[in-house]
């Protein structure tokens, strides 16, 4: 059975973010996709240090809720990641987990499906979305899209729930995730192989 981490990046644990990542839950689990949810707290989350020990350790050298996903991350076909929206942008303490996630384990995110939800009270849920899917796109992840941008708009959940188009897009989101998940499960069965991918390159812009 394939399964789904939702990151729930908001401090509020069953706020409007948990009432858009609940849609999705319950439209992947009618096709027996399962789903795990990770409410990332109300407490303050450590930035990246710059230590680099993850990468002779694979994990990260502060040890909270980004090591416990990093534990099971190979259990996980794909990877929503759901925020409010703070200034324009996502929550804080969201960027520090997902940093410390990402920059731990993005050798690791390569093939999963990723997606991310936005809600927002009025406006920039775009500019919050966008920030969010870089995580993926280099990661060489299968970003998944839906029929509008993943977000919701309320000030409460009870707001949320009358949002019809925002809702019918993260159900949109899940169909979409589904049928990925099934047709990669369709080619794996058929022989198709994961892309060899060259010795990575790392340069800057700086020639001396």
């Amino acid at each position: 059975m394939s399964k789904i981490l939702l990151i729930n990046g908001s401090p509020k644990e069953k706020g409007c973010t948990f009432t858009a990542l609940n849609e999705l839950a319950m439209t992947v689990e009618k096709h027996n996709v399962e789903t795990e949810l990770v409410h990332i707290g109300n407490k303050p989350v450590a930035g990246c240090i710059a230590c680099k020990k993850c990468v002779t350790t694979g994990k990260c050298i502060i040890n909270d809720k980004v090591n416990e996903i990093i534990e099971k991350l190979d259990s996980y076909d794909g990877i929503v990641v759901g925020s409010p929206v703070y200034f324009g942008g996502p929550n804080g303490q969201l960027l520090s987990f997902l940093d410390r996630l990402f920059y731990t384990s993005s050798n690791r995110m390569a093939g999963k499906l990723g997606a991310s939800i936005v809600s927002c009270r009025r406006g920039g849920a775009t500019a919050a979305f966008d920030r969010l899917n870089k995580y993926f796109t280099i990661s060489s992840m299968v970003v998944v899209g839906s029929q509008y941008w993943n977000q919701v708009h309320g000030n409460s959940p009870e707001e949320v729930r009358r949002d019809e188009e925002g809702l019918q897009t993260i159900r949109t989101l899940g169909q979409n995730m589904v049928w990925l998940l099934q047709s990669i499960e369709a080619g794996r069965k058929s022989g198709v192989e994961f892309p060899r991918y060259e010795k990575r390159l790392r340069t800057d812009f700086i020639r001396q």
